[in-house]
């Protein structure tokens, strides 16, 4: 048997790459991954069926062999595979070749790249950033003093919304200005108007933005008032409710039907000869009460009031004495009222002098 024949009867060759090897993870996952590329093709995305006796007909691969090979193909990204119901140890395959292209570039590169030096490693080329010099905001604005002004303006708002960060909220503003947004802000701006009334929305249940009718709030109030909420817990929390526009429309539907049948009622009390129909609290006015007034009635139940008001009715015109104005003065009530009270009665002859009430000098 001469050496042609003998290689004829050992059937198809299969041809063997030590690189396809080196970037597959191994000899037998090499050999799979050429057998399966012969029969793929150039169609990166049909899928192949296999089984196992074929692949071993053809590549001589035994099944543990094909097994590692099919896992260290699966492990680098460069085989897919699924299962075919119902025909067990069929499967059908399929090759990454972007992936397995560039498995082979890395390891053209990886042979062709000089060892480094793990002493004295290359520098790094320094990255180039492009800096503009004298960089200034570019917006609608049209000259420097408009926009410090437009600043101004933003940081006051800012405080008075009460923004944890007024300088950044100012900057996020200027910095959508200066992408070409468009903000509310600038057109009040230079409408001369104030910052945020073209913002506010007047709502069913307000008399005006951000301001609901008394009665409606006051019913709020006292329905945290009536499940044991302190009355300035109720009071914070009744308008938190209403601040928010869904729920207070809600709230504002069931207040209107409230008020429907609270009406029926009244004029059904009226046609049966009541003069005066009940109505709850909430629908009862009351004035709004203010800082100046709570300081006075502060200041009338006092110390020097009730000193003032234990005296006999005949003395009441008399000043007080030096002992009475200085025991006052100890409390922080009391030190408003007496330097009130000094101011409106020289003639008493008492100032303060050195955080103190003494008899005024002559001279």
């Amino acid at each position: 048997m001469n050496f042609a024949q003998f290689c004829q009867n050992l059937g198809d060759p299969k041809v063997y790459y030590p690189q396809v090897a080196a970037a597959t993870g191994g000899v037998v996952a090499g050999i799979l991954t050429w057998h399966i590329l012969q029969q793929q093709g150039d169609r990166s995305r049909n899928w192949i069926r296999m089984n196992g006796q074929d692949i071993t007909a053809q590549t001589g691969l035994t099944e543990a062999e094909q097994q590692l090979a099919r896992q260290q193909l699966a492990q680098k990204g460069l085989l897919e595979e699924r299962l075919v119901p119902g025909r067990g140890g069929v499967v059908d395959m399929r090759l990454n070749l972007e992936q397995l292209e560039m498995a082979l570039q890395g390891g053209e590169m990886r042979a062709s790249s000089p060892p480094a030096d793990p002493y004295f490693p290359a520098k790094r080329q320094p990255i180039a950033v492009n800096v503009t010099p004298h960089y200034q905001f570019t917006g609608p604005w049209t000259s420097q003093e408009q926009f410090e002004a437009f600043q101004s303006q933003l940081l006051e708002y800012a405080k008075q919304k009460g923004l944890d960060n007024p300088s950044g909220w100012m900057f996020k503003i200027v910095d959508g200005l200066t992408k070409g947004m468009i903000s509310p802000f600038w057109e009040e701006f230079i409408s001369d108007r104030p910052l945020g009334s073209s913002q506010q929305v007047k709502r069913d249940w307000e008399i005006e933005a951000g301001v609901p009718y008394p009665a409606f709030e006051e019913e709020r109030i006292q329905y945290y008032v009536q499940k044991g909420e302190p009355l300035e817990v109720a009071v914070s929390r009744a308008r938190a409710d209403l601040r928010k526009p869904v729920l207070a429309q809600d709230l504002w539907a069931g207040f209107l039907r409230k008020c429907d049948r609270l009406a029926d009622r009244a004029l059904k009390a009226k046609q049966q000869g009541l003069t005066t129909p009940y109505l709850p609290p909430s629908f009862t006015q009351r004035p709004e009460i203010t800082k100046e007034q709570v300081m006075e009635k502060l200041l009338q139940i006092s110390a020097p009031s009730a000193l003032l008001e234990s005296e006999p009715s005949g003395d009441r015109d008399a000043p007080p004495s030096l002992e009475q104005l200085q025991k006052a003065y100890q409390s922080p009530l009391g030190r408003s009222w007496v330097k009130q009270q000094l101011q409106q009665h020289p003639e008493w002859g008492y100032e303060i002098i050195d955080n103190q009430v003494q008899p005024s000098l002559p001279f």
